[in-house]
C-alpha cells in the first residue's frame, strides 16, 4: 500500500546492489544527513546509516553564532561502483559548491573528499559500464558533467536540454544501451529524457505523469524521484508526494516499457493506493521504526538525526540518552543537542521516560512537535521546583531567513514530584489543515494527563520538511544540568 514509508523522506532515489536496495533523501538542516536505508522488496524499509555525518560546512550548522534552517541537503544522489565496492553520496550545499562522501557500508564510515567547485544542483549521479562517472544537474537547463575516476574533479560538461518552464530533480540511469535523465516539475509532474546516442545526447524528452491523482486524500500529485529495476528485470518508480503538515511521503508503482520509453502504471488514472507486491527472492526481515528505543548500548539508532550538528562533548548513550545542557538560551529554535524522529503517519503518540534528577535550576527539558511552528510539554526547574508545562506559539519568520518571531508562551502547569516523569505527545499528519497535536504526562507512565491546548500543525511548504517529535533540555541561567532519557516509544 502506498505510501510505502509514511515518513518524512523526500527526494526520494533508489538504487539496487546485489539483492538489496538503497534509498536516500534530502534532510536539510538535520545532523547527521542524508539517511540511507535498506530494503529487500522496495516496500519494508529500515534505517541503515547516513552519507554526511557531520555538515562540516560552516559555523551555521552548529546552531552557535547563525543558524542553517532549510539550507544544508537539498536533493541529492546515491550510486554504487562495484569494482571497489564503494557507496558514492553526492550533492550540492548552499548552491555553492558539491560536496562527495564515500562508504563501502552505508552503515559507514563515509569519508569526505575534496569539494568540487561548481553547483550541481539536484544532482542525479550514473556509474556507466566503464565505471565512468557522470553527473546530470540543473533547473530549465540540464546539464551533464563527467567526473574524473574518483569523482574529485570535473572533466568537461555539457549542456543537453533546455526548457522554459523549471525542471529538475535530474535523476541519470542507463538501460539497454541508452541514456535517461528523470526529471521533475514541481510540484506535479515528471519527465523523461532519453538519448540513443550516449550520455551527452542529443535526448528527447515525454511524460512519465502529469498532475494525475495521489493515493492519499489531499495529498500532493506523486512526482519526483527515480526508476530502480529488480533481479527478475521489473521496474519501478518511487516518487514522492507533498503530504504536509507531515512532509514529503514516497509512494511506490510499477514501470512498464515500450519502444524504449517507460509508462508509470496507474489505477483508473490515478496513482495505486495499493499495487501487487514486488516479485523478489525470499529475504531478512528489516527493523521497523515503529517501537520502543531504551537507548542500549553505546551509539543512537539511525532513525535519530539531531537539529543542526549536536555539541557531542554533551550527550552520550550508555543504556540511556544523557543530554547535558549545551546552550543558554530561552528560545526552543536556538537550543543545541535537541534531537528528532520522524513522526509516522497518518497519526501517531510519542512518549518519553525522563529521569530530570540532575536537572539544573532555570533548566528546560522535554517533548516537542518541532517545525516552523512548534509547541512542547516539559519540565521546568525553577527556585529548586520542578513543574510541568505546556508552551505553545513557538514560531519562526519564513520571510527573515527563519528568524524566531516568538519564543511561545506557557499555557498550562501542574507541580511535580519525584524524579521521574513521562511526557506524551499525539498529533494527526494527515495532509490538510486543521490537523492538530495534544500532549499529557504522567508521574509512573500508566496515568496519563491532557495538559495545554492542542497545537494546530501548519501545511505552508516553504520549510520542505514536516513535523518532527523532538526531545530537548536547555537552560535558560547556567550550563551544567542534564537528564537521562530512559526510553522514546512510538506507536502508529
Amino acid at each position: 500500500t502506498n505510501p510505502v514509508i509514511w515518513e518524512d523522506l523526500a527526494d526520494c532515489e533508489v538504487i539496487r546492489v546485489g539483492d538489496v536496495f538503497y534509498y536516500t533523501a534530502s534532510t536539510m538542516h538535520y545532523s547527521p544527513g542524508a539517511p540511507v536505508l535498506r530494503s529487500y522488496d522496495l516496500v519494508n524499509w529500515e534505517y541503515a546509516g547516513h552519507s554526511v555525518p557531520f555538515l562540516d560546512w560552516g559555523t551555521k550548522y552548529n546552531l552557535t553564532d547563525s543558524r542553517a534552517y532549510v539550507d544544508g541537503i537539498w536533493a541529492s544522489t546515491l550510486a554504487y561502483r562495484a569494482s571497489n565496492h564503494t557507496f558514492y553520496w553526492l550533492g550540492c550545499v548552499d548552491f555553492s559548491r558539491t560536496y562527495l562522501y564515500t562508504a563501502t557500508d552505508v552503515a559507514g564510515p563515509w569519508e569526505a573528499h575534496a569539494t568540487i567547485n561548481n553547483c550541481y544542483y539536484d544532482a542525479g549521479l550514473l556509474i556507466d559500464d566503464d565505471d565512468t562517472m557522470y553527473v546530470a544537474y540543473g533547473n530549465g537547463t540540464i546539464r551533464v558533467a563527467e567526473l574524473s575516476a574518483d569523482g574529485t574533479s570535473e572533466v568537461q560538461s555539457q549542456q543537453v536540454y533546455t526548457s522554459g518552464v523549471t525542471l529538475e530533480g535530474s535523476r541519470m540511469f542507463k538501460r539497454d544501451g541508452d541514456y535517461y535523465i528523470l526529471l521533475t516539475r514541481p510540484p506535479n509532474a515528471e519527465f523523461v529524457l532519453r538519448s540513443t546516442n550516449g550520455p551527452f545526447g542529443p535526448y528527447e524528452i515525454r511524460t512519465i505523469v502529469d498532475n494525475v491523482g495521489a493515493p492519499v486524500s489531499g495529498a500532493g500529485a506523486p512526482h519526483q524521484g527515480g526508476f530502480v529495476e529488480t533481479q527478475n528485470g521489473d521496474w519501478y518508480y518511487m516518487a514522492f508526494i507533498d503530504a504536509y503538515p507531515g512532509g514529503r511521503m514516497p509512494v511506490l508503482a510499477p514501470v512498464t516499457w515500450s519502444d524504449g520509453w517507460p509508462s508509470v502504471t496507474l489505477v483508473d488514472g490515478r496513482w495505486g493506493s495499493s499495487y501487487p507486491h514486488p516479485d523478489v527472492p525470499e529475504h531478512p526481515v528489516v527493523k521497523s521504526s515503529i517501537g520502543r528505543d531504551t537507548f542500549d548500548g553505546t551509539a543512537l539508532g539511525h532513525e535519530w538525526e539531531w537539529n543542526h550538528n549536536p555539541d557531542n562533548s554533551k550527550w552520550s548513550v550508555n543504556d540511556g540518552l544523557v543530554l547535558q545542557t549545551a546552550t543558554v538560551t530561552t528560545n526552543l529554535n536556538a537550543a543545541r543537542n535537541t534531537i528528532t524522529r520522524r513522526i509516522p503517519g497518518p497519526g501517531a503518540t510519542a512518549t518519553i521516560e525522563l529521569d530530570i534528577s540532575d536537572m539544573a535550576d532555570g533548566d528546560r527539558t522535554g517533548l516537542a512537535l518541532l517545525r516552523q511552528s512548534s509547541a512542547w510539554v516539559g519540565v521546568k526547574r525553577s527556585g529548586g521546583v520542578s513543574s510541568v508545562v505546556m508552551v505553545n506559539g513557538i514560531t519562526m519568520d519564513k520571510n527573515d531567513n527563519w528568524s524566531t518571531s516568538s519564543t511561545g508562551s506557557e499555557v498550562a502547569s501542574a507541580p511535580l514530584s519525584g524524579d521521574r516523569v513521562w511526557l506524551r505527545a499525539t498529533v494527526d499528519i494527515r495532509p490538510g489543515s486543521g490537523r492538530t497535536g495534544s500532549f499529557s504526562w504522567s508521574s509512573d507512565g500508566v496515568t496519563f494527563t491532557p495538559i495545554g491546548n492542542n497545537h494546530t500543525l501548519i501545511t505552508e511548504w516553504e520549510f520542505f520538511m514536516g513535523y518532527r517529535f523532538a526531545i530537548f533540555n536547555y537552560a535558560t541561567s547556567a550550563l551544567g544540568g542534564q537528564v537521562t532519557v530512559e526510553s522514546f516509544e512510538v506507536t502508529q
